[in-house]
């Protein structure tokens, strides 16, 4: 079942093919301000151009396509602005029942400050529910403390690592049912 379409006051959240050319400047976008912060960080440069390209061109954004996943775009006054991914949680090879998993989850930095990120998640979350997922799990970073405030604002609870994602420093979960624990 295809997420609806969600509008909040100059917001827009719809379905968008991964590969489209929106959903493929926002990727570079959310890949080179992730992984530059992350060089800053601990290496005080930003990212090798020849490395940034391997990497950006590696995460296609397949595994977030029909049926096991969406790709949600975030437009604000129609211009693309933010994006995020849901798509079922594998382990072993198989899908880990009820349990998606939030990717690429990104609000450009001039669109920020004007809810774009609660409104994609929420929007997230109701894209999981037409995908009959019950639980999201998501990983982040230390230096990520604007998204885990977030986070932890809509209801996410952190939890034991459940990835081997190799930057992955926290782990959340939120349980879509009312009432019921994370993990």
């Amino acid at each position: 079942m295809a997420p609806t379409t969600t509008t909040t006051a100059s917001w827009t959240v719809a379905p968008e093919p991964f590969d489209s050319p929106a959903a493929a400047a926002l990727w570079r976008a959310y890949y080179t301000e992730v992984s530059d912060r992350w060089y800053l960080l601990h290496e005080g440069h930003t990212t090798d151009p020849a490395e940034l390209e391997r990497e950006i061109a590696a995460e296609t954004g397949a595994e977030l396509a029909p049926p096991t996943g969406v790709l949600l775009l975030a437009r604000y006054d129609g211009e693309p602005a933010g994006t995020v991914g849901v798509r079922r949680l594998m382990s072993g090879g198989n899908a880990v029942t009820g349990t998606g998993e939030l990717k690429r989850m990104f609000v450009r930095k001039e669109m920020r400050g004007k809810g774009g990120g609660s409104v994609l998640l929420a929007a997230a979350e109701e894209a999981a529910g037409g995908l009959g997922l019950e639980r999201l799990v998501l990983d982040t970073r230390n230096d990520l403390v604007e998204a885990r405030a977030m986070y932890a604002r809509h209801g996410y609870e952190e939890i034991e690592r459940y990835n081997d994602e190799e930057y992955a420093e926290h782990w959340f979960a939120k349980r879509l049912c009312s009432g019921q624990s994370p993990v």
